[in-house]
């Protein structure tokens, strides 16, 4: 029995100095990944930018508005195990890298390395090839290499001097699209009962739930828009690269005539069409560009530096360096769904979105509001605060001008229409101008397993409101009703703003998208134009002559600073650690996006929704 203690005592000191040694180990670890960053941080060494070097763009993941801070620790264990970081790149931080680079005589060449892009609005890859264009009247040149190029890709490289790309690449021209999951026989299946509440014909952002397959209002609503922008995408890419939009239609449809007279090399048939200028390898990319700008110090590649490592070296554009201008433009990024006072990252909480709208109507120096807004919309409550909130601004005698990004839709219309102007792209998504209400129930689920709910209340709408029990017929009354009077508001809000008649509005409304090109002819926006020529017409509005714009950004504590510091700093150091998208992961993000688009649906008091649930990276990538 002593010997049993004995073993039992035994097993259990080297048990403790077993989990005694882990948990120093795992506090030592965390110390070390503390300084380290701390020091890369603070201690970092300066950035020298090489004489006559190439200036390396390659945004990777998503290119966004505005980024999402990210937990610097959280990545790093996300790196270690493996798990993917959804990356992002902003589309304001290309934009200074190029931009500085124009104007600096270090700077010989730029190069466009695009295989890491894996989602970007057509509008924002325009803005950025404008760039290109600007940049290259300083005589420098552009040069775009890859391994092989998707759609979005490869219209971005078109505004280069020269593509090369990899002899075993291809380019993945095909067309533009919209498909989407529809799901209405698995939710009969699980009997799930959809209510639906909507006014429009063309209001088909529950459709997924509702049908087996798209409507045929929507595939001509679609159809149109989606040929809009495959019009000017293939007459941007015809005169780029000195082709035609016949050429480019023909060489898809007739893809497999192309490829048995390349032999079945898809480098070669893209060589052929006149869609690259050479085929090289790796290092044949990196031989040529050394030649070009010379050799880096190691010998190893061309003399370069990369976006992260030059940004370092500019001032950012927007964050109020001038403290001796008087006047300012404010500036405010809006990205993502609307919902109802939820502060979730990469969404628009309405509660902290008006903080800073009236934050910009009460600051002094700021004499205009620029709200540049990419977004579907989302909560029709939360899109009638916010446009509460820019009315206040106006009121304030600032003007108000908002700048759709890829999409200002719905939701996100219904904010922007009270704004003095409003500027798009030819490529943005706007309109749908709509509302709807849903509501499911789970009495058939649970009674497929033998559950039933019942009881007693005291009136006809107790209970009414309970998921697993059917809906009322007073309740489903009521919805409508109060839809049928939002989308009524809605239109009054449009024609208000717009200064068009009712009729003229519920003429272009019913849900119905427009591309940014039409919306101008519709009189749903002013102009066509970038967040730059939006700055400069709220400057003007506000009769400025010398101004500077400034982001007005949300109010943070001195540990989320750092911790935004932190997380910028992390994108540089795992710069060349990326994740890679696959066909597998397209799978995953339609997924996710359907079951996000079903989790949105739950946030707004009144149970209305304003949302286009159009799915933009299935446009172009």
């Amino acid at each position: 029995m002593k010997k049993l203690f004995v073993a039992v005592g035994v097993f259990f000191y080297w048990l403790w100095k077993l989990l005694s040694q882990a948990s120093i180990f795992i506090t030592s670890l965390f110390f070390i990944l503390v300084v380290v960053f701390f020091i890369a941080l603070f201690f970092r060494p300066g950035v020298k930018v090489p004489q006559g070097a190439a200036l390396v763009i390659s945004p990777t993941g998503r290119l966004v508005e505005k980024t999402t801070v990210i937990d610097p620790f959280a990545r790093v264990i996300n790196e270690i195990i493996g798990v993917p970081v959804r990356e992002e790149t902003s589309l304001q931080d290309v934009l200074d890298a190029i931009n500085a680079a124009a104007k600096d005589q270090r700077i010989k060449l730029l190069v466009l390395s695009l295989s890491g892009l894996n989602q970007a609005g057509l509008n924002q890859l325009q803005t950025i090839g404008h760039a290109i264009d600007n940049f290259k009247k300083s005589g420098k040149k552009v040069i775009a290499v890859g391994d092989q190029y998707s759609q979005g890709q490869y219209y971005l490289a078109s505004y280069a001097d020269k593509i090369f790309m990899n002899p075993m690449g291809t380019v993945g021209l095909q067309g533009f699209g919209v498909y989407r999951l529809y799901m209405k026989k698995l939710l009969d299946k699980f009997a799930v009962n959809f209510h639906v509440f909507k006014v429009g014909a063309y209001k088909s952002a529950l459709e997924p739930f509702t049908r087996n397959n798209m409507s045929v209002a929507a595939k001509d609503a679609n159809r149109f828009w989606l040929a809009r922008f495959w019009n000017r995408y293939c007459a941007d890419i015809a005169q780029h690269r000195g082709l035609t939009t016949e050429k480019i239609n023909d060489y898809i449809n007739e893809m497999p005539r192309y490829m048995r007279r390349a032999g079945g090399d898809s480098g070669r048939m893209a060589l052929d069409a006149g869609l690259v200028d050479g085929l090289k390898t790796s290092q044949e990319t990196k031989d040529y560009l050394s030649r070009l700008v010379g050799r880096s110090d190691d010998g190893s590649s061309f003399k370069q530096i990369q976006l992260a490592d030059y940004l370092t070296t500019i001032i950012p554009s927007y964050v109020g360096r001038d403290s001796l201008v008087k006047d300012r433009i404010g500036l405010i990024v809006a990205q993502g769904d609307i919902v109802y006072d939820e502060n979730v990252p990469g969404q628009i909480d309405s509660a902290a979105l008006c903080k800073r709208i009236l934050r910009a109507g009460r600051d002094k120096r700021i004499k205009a509001l620029v709200l540049r807004i990419d977004s579907g919309g989302g909560s029709a409550f939360a899109s009638e605060e916010i446009r509460q909130a820019l009315l206040q601004v106006r009121k304030a005698g600032k003007p108000v001008v908002v700048s759709m990004g890829s999409m200002a839709a719905s939701g996100a219309y219904w904010l922007s229409a009270d704004a003095n102007r409003i500027f798009a792209s030819p490529f943005t998504l706007t309109g749908s101008i709509g509302i709807f209400g849903v509501l499911p129930t789970f009495e058939g689920s649970l009674a497929k397993i033998g559950v039933f709910s019942d009881g007693t209340g005291t009136t006809r709408l107790a209970g009414a409101g309970n998921p697993l029990r059917p809906l009322a017929p007073e309740l489903q009354d009521t919805i409508q009703q109060s839809v049928a009077e939002g989308y009524n508001r809605f239109l009054r809000v449009v024609a208000k703003g717009r200064g068009l008649s009712l009729a003229k509005v519920a003429e272009l409304a019913q849900g119905r998208v427009w591309d940014g090109a039409t919306a101008l002819k519709l009189g749903l926006v002013d102009k066509l134009g970038s967040m730059h020529d939006a700055v400069i017409a709220a400057a003007k509005l506000a009769g400025l002559s010398k101004y500077e714009a400034v982001y007005i950004r949300p109010k943070v504590s001195p540990g989320q600073r750092l911790l935004q510091k932190l997380t910028q700093r992390a994108s540089v150091l795992f710069e060349h650690s990326r994740f890679a998208a696959s066909g597998g992961s397209m799978v995953r993000e339609a997924v996710r996006d359907k079951f996000l688009d079903l989790s949105l649906l739950a946030g707004d008091p009144g149970h209305m929704y304003a949302r286009c649930l159009i799915p933009r990276s299935a446009v172009v990538f």
